[in-house]
C-alpha cells in the first residue's frame, strides 16, 4: 500500500524557509485555552524574534490571552503573511507549539528585553513601561511548516535553529 501522508521529509529548503518566517515575524495568531471556560481562543499579537531567536511578545495583564497563558502556559502560534496576491493558502506559514515563560516588569532580564523589543517595535515606547506589561518568551517544542500547496513538513526545535524549551 502506498504511503499517502502529505508530510514530506524535512530538508534544508524547509529549514531555511521556516527560519526566514521566524526572523521576519512581527505579528502572529496566538491560540490559548481560556482560563475560565477551558475553550480555545485565538487572537493576534505583536511578535518578534527574541535575542535568542525564540518568539517574544509584550503582553498586558488586562488581556484575556495573558490571563490564559498565566493559567496554562501551553500555546500555539501561527506566523506567516498571506501576501497581497493569490490564494492565501498557497503562501508559507509556520505553526509553532510553545510553552510561554514570563519576564515581569521588575525582573532582572526585563531591561535587556525592553531594549531589544524597542529596536524592533519602536511604537511600543508608548506603553512598554506600563506596569501591567510583561514579556512572554515562547519556548518552541515543535513546528509544522506549510510551505504552500503540497509542501508540508514537521520540524524540530533544532531545525528552527532554536534551543530546546
Amino acid at each position: 500500500m502506498a504511503d499517502t501522508t502529505p508530510i514530506r521529509p524535512t530538508d534544508d529548503a524547509a529549514r531555511v524557509l521556516a527560519r526566514q518566517l521566524l526572523a521576519a515575524v512581527r505579528f502572529a495568531a496566538l491560540g490559548v485555552l481560556n482560563a475560565e471556560t477551558g475553550l480555545p481562543e485565538v487572537t493576534r499579537i505583536a511578535l518578534v524574534p527574541g535575542p535568542d531567536g525564540a518568539p517574544l511578545s509584550l503582553v498586558s495583564d488586562l488581556s484575556a490571552h495573558t490571563r490564559a497563558l498565566r493559567a496554562r502556559p501551553d500555546a500555539s502560534l501561527l506566523v506567516g503573511e498571506a501576501g497581497d496576491r493569490g490564494d492565501p493558502l498557497t503562501h508559507p506559514r509556520l505553526t509553532l507549539t510553545c510553552r510561554a515563560a514570563f519576564t515581569e516588569h521588575r525582573a532582572p532580564g526585563f531591561m535587556p528585553l525592553r531594549a531589544h523589543y524597542l529596536a524592533l517595535v519602536p511604537k511600543a515606547k508608548l506603553y512598554i513601561d506600563f506596569t501591567d506589561f510583561a514579556f512572554v518568551r515562547f519556548g518552541v517544542t515543535r513546528a509544522a511548516l506549510n510551505g504552500g500547496f503540497g509542501k508540508a513538513f514537521h520540524l524540530t526545535v533544532a531545525d528552527l535553529g532554536l534551543e530546546a524549551a
